[in-house]
């Protein structure tokens, strides 16, 4: 059994994914880009390559989408300061964990939109530590981001499950050779999930696999 969690952020324990993609959409559509679900799903959460080069397939100079690129994430970070995105259930999910495992989360999410959402949640107290952009170089699914969590924990790869919601972020947790677990999402209907753990349809269900009736 584990001894410790490596969380994923968006899609795992906070609803952001779907205000991410109303935001690239939202601005790439002002330059005649329609950035339908499906596309998203691959070019972000499978590829993870982004859409601006959608853009300049339609002649979009580089120095405009740069501004496009300002635009979307003030927009997403707006959103995300202005609502209540963490999933129902996983703040008390990790307040039951907290005993039992040590914690850590490992997001593709830049440091100010994390912070846009958890100045006003208590996660920070309930994990060692979190692992942004600004602490890597190479995102998921490199497995750059989940290799310097464990040497942060100090701990083996087999000692840890990485939690995830897309392929791009399970790739990254199985090369750094982490086991993976898959908490299903609207945005990831459809897509395998080969080489995950297991797949989970809830957080509660994830609950249940983490912390059976007889631990």
């Amino acid at each position: 059994m584990a001894t410790a969690i490596l969380w994923d952020h968006d899609g795992v324990l906070v609803d952001t994914e779907r205000l991410y993609f109303q935001a690239t959409r939202d601005v790439l559509a002002s330059v005649g880009v329609d950035l339908t679900v499906d596309v998203y799903r691959q070019l972000f959460l499978t590829e993870s390559r982004g859409a601006w080069h959608l853009a300049a397939e339609r002649g979009i100079a580089a120095a405009e989408i740069e501004k496009l690129r300002v635009l979307r994430n003030d927009r997403y970070r707006d959103m995300l300061t202005n609502g209540d995105v963490v999933i129902p259930g996983a703040l008390e999910l990790l307040e039951r964990l907290k005993s039992r495992y040590r914690m850590a989360v490992v997001t593709s999410s830049h440091r100010e939109h994390f912070d846009a959402i958890h100045n006003r949640t208590r996660l920070r107290d309930l994990v060692e530590f979190v692992v942004t952009p600004d602490d890597y170089t190479h995102y998921k699914p490199h497995p750059e981001p989940y290799l310097l969590a464990l040497a942060k924990l100090g701990l083996p790869a087999a000692e840890c499950i990485a939690i995830e919601d897309s392929e791009r972020g399970l790739q990254s947790a199985r090369a750094a050779g982490i086991r993976c677990g898959i908490i299903r999402t609207e945005l990831t209907e459809g897509c395998a999930f080969e080489g995950a753990e297991r797949c989970f349809a809830s957080l509660a269900e994830l609950g249940e696999f983490l912390l059976p009736p007889t631990a």
